[in-house]
């Protein structure tokens, strides 16, 4: 039986036994500890005083426990004593202890250990008669006399640095000294997990937010977790404001996905009737579930907790003020099986469900507690702003009612008045084209009207329609009052009609409504009304109210915390719809063109119906040219390049150019037109012959599509993969997602069953090649991290999202308006459509906003409450793959320092370094320049430069290496400051070495400065006189060649050139 003493306060304990095998033993053996420092430090000096009644071994050993181990022996001392008997004994010691044991971690010691306990025991054991080394009972427990006492633990930071008495390398001891103070922060670990500290905006469709947990590192709560998978004991708590029940069968409000993506403990939901759906995963293996007898509340915020324990569900429903409002029980008949590691949980919608329609508040999750209501600590997080929301519904429900009631009474007159014989034909005529009628006549009270008097007035001027249109109506005519030349001024008069627009239904007010208060765009500003309308519009489904606030959340920036599952959910939203924003035939979109203000060639090919463009375009088509033909329907089709969004004139250009040009293009695009009925009626018979000639014809995206017509039309299976697998060969990423379409339907021939490894496979392909479906479902794979080959990585998912969301068609009519407005010089609107476009995120319009700034900067003071040009090209520079130019601005404006922001040279080293890694000669040049000044670059930025480090002894040759990369990667077929640069610093160095004389140096410099001065002044007048040649040339040609001419028009998109329009749209299952 092992022996273990109990825990007490004395140190010192002598205890004298019997035993029983030798009754014959004197008494008076005993054996005591007398310890100085009872510390655990070396040299530790201990007395042993003791006395034997017969030839005896003296033991001394002392035992350390850690978190990890216990009872290991760190010291073992004996001696014997066979003279000195009835007489007490002394001996004094030094203990030795390991060094991880009393030293502090250095450059040897690399993990000291945390000892919890050390005990010394001491005892006495007579010796057996014969040698020594002969074995007896010299065990603890069988001992004639013992003794134990316990040290002090000294923690690792209070003790001392070993002298290892060895000479150091120089670079060893510089690394370990920088290490030395460093002192290790244990990181604090409980089980309460915040899920959601933010407001988000959910919109009733099948996207929400996704989070995953991590086993616990701390090793006693893993234990802990890893025992309740099978008796779980958990609690949620979440804040909710609802604006409907479900409209069609279950909601999602918080739910688990298992690995194999099926549901698992908890899923809840929201009913059709408002009750909770709460259904559980058995340890056994099968699902149950219950329902609440009570319903949740519309249009208040309140908390609802669940407590999981075992096979129990404690479920309340809590007020504001934390008082119970509602509380129900549910047993089950067995435990329910829980394990919050395997899968992910949503919040909100998914593939799977749709989520609720209104706001998550906060969201806690107590991973291994139950806690009663009173226990949880989930506050609000900001009384005010969700205060302002009850607020705005509460009041958008008053004015929802009186344009209800006006369009009723409206309605009602209207009809009596349809009722009324005609008498004659120019009473018809009045009827039918004249004034409609009016209610001027109002019934209700007059403080109402007075409350609402400007909705009253506006809908006396207007045309009656449902409250939706209203709103719609209401926000036209604003939009065109803030379009004016002077409309910015009138931004304050225009925010009450924006709200009744809102408040209407109509979200792009909304969104107009955020930037205006956010940026303070002709008002004072107000953060808190910014967030609200933000939050309102996101949860209306406007498109770019959930971009701005993806952004927000992406980046961390203007007080919104950063979040990448909380921006996925906004960016997965509005990608989901970008594709089929893309096929909805509205003129209030447009694609989104990524033309850079500073691009004039850019600039030049943009036009309007009434352009020279254009024109010339629309005389080659009608000649029958089918590159005219082709760019024609495309600009129509899409609203490219000025040109306005007309689907109509579109399909007329394809169908001519297929029936008449015999263009394989042509024919491509107008067979998609007639499968899909887009603006034309259906024709599958005339569409198949159409996609058959144009594959004949050898076009790759005509063969991708006899694959989607034998899918979709005959589900012929067989064929549509072997067509596909011959479009993918063509390199289609159509194809690649339509053949991983097939595995993942298990639908694949030859193959049983599903592969959604091989789908996902096929869906990453897709993706790199821009596919909208694929890189979603990428995006998707990597927000869960439930797909092999996809580890979890929120912030790629966002990445990838934000992609996609960033093609959106709303969008890309904001930024055309943005755009035009510029080139018509319509300054107030063009600021206001690029504030809108660069809220969004998008950072084209971030750029080309800070450059109208910088254009017209009385007119940015004027109207934004924020600096203009330092906030826009920051958010650039922090944009993937931003542009070089916006890294020199911003080190310009760390290294000057701007207006009040202060300089730092670190920052401005840094920014200039990321231009030059854009591959930015001036970046380069820079950087030199803040050499020859007498500044240094950190080694960091020379490593991330690629500069070799046995290049790095003096500034000679870094001085070298830049010059001739910012020469490497300007135009070597003129002169550049690069070249200068470059030439001025060889002649400097020779110079140098050929003259030491300071003077003759300087004087030589001086001259040879003036010769370059004049072989630039030559060189340039020669190239002004080529370049004025070659215009000329250019001129006599522009007209020679229709290809020339269609070259004019093309213009660079965001991603890749412009190519045939429909046929880089995805032909896949929809």
């Amino acid at each position: 039986m092992n022996f273990l003493p109990s825990f007490g306060k004395e140190t010192l304990r002598t205890t004298s036994v019997t035993l029983q095998s030798e009754l014959n033993i004197a008494y008076e053996d005993f054996i005591h500890l007398n310890i100085v420092e009872k510390k655990i430090v070396n040299d530790s000096k201990v007395s042993v005083q003791y006395l034997c009644s017969k030839p005896c071994i003296v033991n001394l050993e002392a035992v350390a426990s850690s978190e990890f181990r216990t009872g290991v022996s760190v010291y073992r001392k004996r001696w014997k004593n066979e003279k000195q008997l009835h007489i007490s004994n002394t001996r004094t010691l030094h203990l030795k202890f390991p060094s991880i044991m009393v030293y502090r971690d250095d450059f040897f010691i690399k993990h000291s250990v945390i000892v919890d306990t050390v005990i010394l025991y001491a005892w006495i054991s007579h010796k057996p008669m014969g040698r020594y080394d002969a074995v007896g009972n010299e065990s603890y427990q069988q001992a004639v006399a013992r003794n134990y006492t316990f040290l002090e633990a000294v923690p690792p930071l209070e003790r001392p640095y070993k002298d290892h008495r060895i000479c150091w390398k120089w670079g060893s001891e510089y690394i370990w000294k920088l290490q030395a103070s460093w002192i290790p922060q244990c990181p604090h670990e409980d089980d309460a997990v915040q899920i959601l500290n933010f407001l988000y905006a959910s919109t009733g469709e099948k996207t929400g937010i996704v989070k995953k947990f991590e086993k616990f590192k701390n090793k006693e709560l893993e234990t802990i977790r890893q025992h309740q998978i099978d008796y779980p004991v958990f609690t949620i708590s979440v804040w909710l404001y609802l604006l409907h029940h479900c409209k069609k069968n279950l909601c999602g409000i918080l739910y688990f996905i298992d690995p194999k993506e099926m549901y698992s403990t908890p899923a809840v939901f929201l009913s059709e009737e408002g009750y909770i759906h709460i259904q559980m995963h058995l340890v056994e293996g099968e699902d149950t579930a219950v329902v609440t007898s009570f319903s949740l509340p519309l249009k208040q915020w309140f908390r609802l907790d669940l407590s999981f324990e075992g096979g129990q569900i404690e479920i309340s429903s809590v007020e504001k003020n934390v008082k119970r409002q509602q509380h129900q029980s549910f047993d089950f008949r067995e435990d329910f099986y829980f394990d919050d590691t395997a899968g992910y949980l949503v919040l909100g919608g998914s593939v799977y469900a749709s989520g609720i329609e209104g706001f998550f508040g906060p969201v806690k999750y107590y991973r291994l507690s139950v806690l009663e209501t009173k226990q949880i600590s989930n506050p609000i997080y900001d009384r005010e702003i969700m205060e302002q929301i009850e607020l705005y519904y509460e009041s958008c429900a008053d004015i929802q009612e009186i344009v209800s009631w006006y369009g009723h009474i409206v309605q009602q007159g209207q009809t009596v008045h349809k009722d009324c014989k005609q008498e004659h034909y120019y009473s018809y005529l009045n009827h039918k084209y004249g004034e409609k009628p009016k209610c001027n006549a109002f019934v209700w009270r007059k403080a109402l009207r007075e409350k609402y008097h400007s909705l009253f007035k506006l809908l006396q001027e207007m045309d009656f329609s449902s409250p939706s249109e209203t709103g719609q109506k209401i926000f036209e005519k604003v939009a065109k009052d803030l379009s004016r030349a002077d409309g910015l001024s009138s931004v304050n008069n225009s925010v009450p009609f924006l709200m009744d627009s809102s408040c209407c239904g109509y979200h792009r007010a909304s969104y107009f409504l955020a930037v205006i208060f956010e940026m303070g765009l002709g008002v004072p500003a107000d953060p808190v009304k910014g967030l609200l309308y933000s939050l309102v519009g996101a949860q209306g489904n406007d498109r770019l109210a959930g971009l701005n606030l993806g952004y927000k959340h992406y980046q961390g920036i203007n007080n919104y915390p950063l979040d990448f599952e909380l921006s996925y959910a906004y960016y997965s939203n509005i990608a989901l719809k970008t594709s089929l924003d893309q096929h909805t035939i509205k003129e209030d979109q447009a694609l989104v063109e990524a033309v850079r203000l500073t691009d004039d060639e850019l600039l030049k090919s943009q036009t309007k119906e009434t352009g020279d463009i254009f024109m010339w375009l629309k005389y080659e088509a009608v000649r029958g040219n089918a590159v005219a033909q082709q760019r024609m329907a495309q600009m129509l089709f899409w609203g490219q390049q000025g040109v306005a969004k007309n689907p109509k004139a579109a399909i007329e250009w394809y169908q001519k150019g297929a029936l008449e040009t015999e263009d394989p293009v042509l024919i491509y695009d107008y067979a998609i037109v007639l499968f899909k009925g887009q603006g034309v009626k259906k024709n599958t018979k005339l569409a198949l012959e159409l996609m058959k000639k144009a594959a004949a014809k050898g076009l790759p995206q005509a063969v991708n599509g006899l694959g989607w017509y034998y899918h979709n039309f005959k589900q012929n299976y067989v064929k549509a993969a072997q067509y596909w697998l011959e479009a993918e060969k063509m390199g289609i990423p159509d194809a690649s997602y339509n053949l991983g379409v097939l595995h993942l339907a298990g639908l694949y021939p030859g193959v049983p069953g599903k592969n959604e490894t091989r789908a996902a496979q096929y869906f990453y392909k897709a993706a790199h090649s821009g596919h909208i479906e694929g890189t979603l479902r990428c995006s998707l794979y990597y927000i869960t991290g439930n797909m092999e080959d996809f580890p979890r990585d929120p912030e790629r998912a966002v990445i990838w999202a934000k992609h996609i969301a960033e093609r959106n068609g709303y969008l890309g009519h904001v930024i055309r308006k943005a755009l035009n407005a510029y080139l018509d010089l319509s300054w107030h609107e063009a600021l206001l459509y690029y504030v809108l476009a660069a809220e969004t995120g998008f950072e084209v319009s971030q750029t080309n906003l800070a450059h109208i700034c910088e254009e017209r900067p009385e007119l940015a003071r004027k109207y934004l409450a924020t600096d203009c040009v330092w906030r826009y090209y920051n958010f650039s520079v922090f944009q993937v793959n931003a542009p070089s130019f916006a890294y020199l601005k911003m080190g310009d404006f760390y290294y000057y320092g701007y207006q009040n922001q202060s300089k730092d040279l670190e920052l401005s080293v840094w920014m200039y370094a990321q231009a030059a890694l854009e591959g930015d000669s001036q970046g380069f040049f820079n950087l030199a320049l803040l050499m020859e000044e007498g500044r240094s670059i950190p080694p960091h930025i020379l490593d991330r430069l690629e500069i070799d480090r046995t290049l790095r002894s003096n500034n000679i040759s870094i001085l070298q290496q830049l010059y001739q990369r910012c020469w490497n990667h300007s135009n070597q077929n003129s002169i550049s400051p690069c070249s200068l640069a470059l030439l001025y610093f060889y002649l400097r160095v020779f110079w140098n070495n050929i003259l030491p004389s300071t003077q003759i140096y300087f004087m030589g410099t001086f001259l040879v400065s003036i010769l370059i001065a004049f072989a630039v002044q030559y060189f340039q007048s020669l190239s002004a006189s080529d370049s004025h040649a070659q215009r000329q040339e250019q001129s006599s040609d522009e007209l020679s060649s229709t290809e020339n001419a269609n070259d004019t028009t093309s213009t660079e998109q965001e991603e890749s050139t412009l190519t045939n329009n429909l046929a880089e749209q995805e032909l896949h299952l929809s």
